[in-house]
């Protein structure tokens, strides 16, 4: 940000060739840095501090891994310091313009969310543009490491890697960590079993949540009936159930209860669970890729939202921009990653695509983008603006955005 030619405090003039490597534990503070003084090439590690006396405060000057250290750049000055070799180090103070701190003050506040609201008219269009495409592959990127981490630890098993995406994906984020708890307990191949059968899946997956106590005064009888298939089906497979207490239902609407969400996740088990194949057999076609998560419920789930308590008027689907967040969420991810793994550069091109073909989501994060100027058209943007927020925003990443960087930047050099 400030340039690569330094002065240094005696005067010689100090080129940067490469800052090297961060280092955020012990040690330097970067390693592997080249500068050239006086047309001398120098290799080794730069350490930063606020005053020069701060070496002589954090006792570097008896630590040998500071014997590397070939510039030292300070703020202020306020003395010279040596190897243990008593060779002099080269010391550069750097000074801040005014206009630098306020920026940085301003994008360290808590007044805003989105730390440089009030400064994004400052950043060039080109700037932005480019950002958020790099953005929304490194969401994506990012997603499918994740399956391919769930991939590992479920054998190389793509169906099984599939249901426990899926699964944490009805979970909505709110209970996407018991969801996929709930997944990772039951074997697929045991719901494979059973798959013809609608009810023992439902007693499969609801006694596995934690959410069947025959002792429980619970008097329905469709859930007592639930009760005695899984005591059944426990025994059986040895089966053990979750810790039910970590379901969430604070400010969850009654449709959107944990209970239907699984009632739903047995419906895509019905008759096999086979996600991969439809999903790539459905291709790009939008239409194809909504069809596979069309599940109806029926029955008992068709009037209610909890077991006991009837519910006048449900609906049977899920709404259209819930299927959106799971061709979002699921399908776009494991074309991405399943590319990647078979080395076919096409498929995860193909996920980018589906993104851009979709509608933006809609939520808090979304519009407070869109108050500050930044709409997403496609959820292709929309997860990057997401993945802005999340990243970079709430960590105070400012330095690593290029949206920080550049504010940063245009105040260092005015």
């Amino acid at each position: 940000m400030f340039g690569r030619t330094l002065r240094e405090c005696g005067g010689a003039e100090i080129a940067v060739v490469d800052p090297g490597r961060l280092n955020t534990d012990a040690g330097p503070d970067f390693f592997n840095s080249k500068i050239k003084v006086d047309g001398t090439e120098w290799a080794g590690n730069v350490e930063i501090h606020v005053k020069a006396s701060d070496w002589i405060r954090h006792d570097h000057q008896n630590d040998p891994a500071y014997d590397s250290i070939i510039l030292h750049v300070v703020g202020v000055s306020d003395r010279r310091i040596h190897r243990s070799d008593g060779s002099l180090i080269p010391q550069v103070e750097v000074t801040m313009p005014e206009g630098f701190f306020r920026t940085y003050s301003s994008l360290e506040s808590d007044l805003y969310a989105i730390r440089c609201a009030r400064q994004l008219p400052d950043i060039s269009a080109l700037t932005i543009t480019d950002w958020l495409e790099s953005l929304s592959v490194e969401r994506i990127q990012n997603k499918a490491a994740r399956v391919m981490e769930v991939f590992h630890n479920c054998g190389n098993d793509w169906q099984q890697t599939c249901f426990v995406i899926l699964a944490r994906a009805l979970g909505f984020g709110l209970n996407g960590d018991p969801f996929e708890m709930l997944a990772r307990s039951v074997p697929l191949r045991i719901l494979h079993h059973h798959s013809d059968n609608p009810l023992q899946l439902q007693a499969i997956l609801f006694g596995q949540a934690a959410m069947l106590d025959s002792s429980c005064h619970i008097f329905d009888e469709y859930y007592q009936l639930l009760c005695r298939e899984y005591y059944f089906l426990a025994r059986k497979y040895g089966l053990r159930p979750m810790r039910g207490a970590l379901w969430k239902y604070a400010r969850t609407r009654p449709q959107n209860f944990p209970h239907r969400r699984i009632a739903f996740l047995a419906k895509a088990c019905e008759n096999g669970f086979s996600l991969l194949s439809a999903i790539l057999s459905a291709k790009d076609d939008e239409e194809k890729l909504r069809e596979i998560f069309a599940w109806k419920l029926e029955g008992y789930w068709h009037s209610h939202f909890s077991f006991d308590v009837e519910a006048k008027a449900s609906a049977d689907t899920l709404s259209r921009s819930s299927v959106t967040l799971l061709i979002i969420n699921v399908v776009a991810p494991l074309i991405y990653a399943y590319g990647a793994r078979i080395g076919d550069p096409d498929l995860a091109e193909k996920a980018l695509d589906l993104l851009s073909s979709l509608p933006p989501e809609n939520n808090g994060i979304i519009r407070d983008w869109e108050q500050y100027g930044l709409r997403a058209d496609d959820a292709l943007r929309s997860q990057a603006l997401l993945h802005l927020r999340k990243e970079y925003c709430d960590p105070r990443k400012c330095l690593f955005c290029r949206f920080g960087h550049s504010l940063l930047s245009k105040s260092a050099n005015p």
